[in-house]
């Protein structure tokens, strides 16, 4: 993923409700959304605003139309869309709140990316590595913890399922390694 300044990826995020503005949604929901828009538009300084557009421009993430009437509209290309669901989803870094009771289960994500997909590649890498994945093997990550839904989506988000498992286990062979490593000594005994 391209590197962001954070009113970049407010401004990606902001174009992204707005598309989401237009979609099929409630009347209540609409209302929601456009509240918190208004909420985080007030918090962007607004040159920053324009040196922000003019960046994700140049980095071809927005489309930059003048109309007849000399006012501009900036729409998300499908790379700045790519990536403003990302950050919708995970934000700049992942944080993904842990159970506080271990549900006994492994998720393992193995892959096997072609070459032409390297980027998204380092993408799921550094993902799986905020997330506290633990590194198995060059492509295979394991954890205790149920994120199987948001890198599920991660996944859908750049079409790569044809190149990404992810699994829950209930017995791995090097369960006790692991949980040394998840949970510590003391801890890993009190658990399954």
């Amino acid at each position: 993923m391209k590197r962001l300044g954070p009113v970049q990826q407010k401004t990606l995020l902001i174009l992204l409700g707005i598309i989401a503005l237009s979609g099929p949604r409630t009347i209540v929901q609409q209302a929601r959304l456009f509240s918190e828009l208004r909420k985080e538009w007030k918090k962007i300084d607004k040159r920053g605003m324009n040196r922000s557009l003019t960046r994700l421009s140049e980095q071809k993430l927005v489309t930059e139309n003048i109309l007849p009437d000399g006012s501009v509209n900036f729409m998300l290309t499908a790379e700045g869309n790519r990536i403003a669901r990302s950050l919708s989803l995970f934000g700049p870094s992942i944080r993904l709140k842990r159970p506080k009771v271990w549900d006994g289960k492994w998720r393992v994500v193995a892959f096997d990316i072609p070459e032409r997909s390297r980027a998204f590649r380092a993408i799921l890498r550094e993902h799986l590595h905020e997330a506290e994945f633990y590194q198995l093997q060059q492509s295979v990550f394991v954890s205790p913890y149920p994120y199987e839904k948001p890198f599920s989506e991660l996944i859908r988000l750049y079409e790569a399922g044809p190149y990404v498992r992810i699994m829950t286990v209930s017995w791995m062979d090097n369960e006790a390694d692991l949980k040394r490593i998840f949970f510590g000594r003391r801890k890993s005994r009190n658990k399954r």
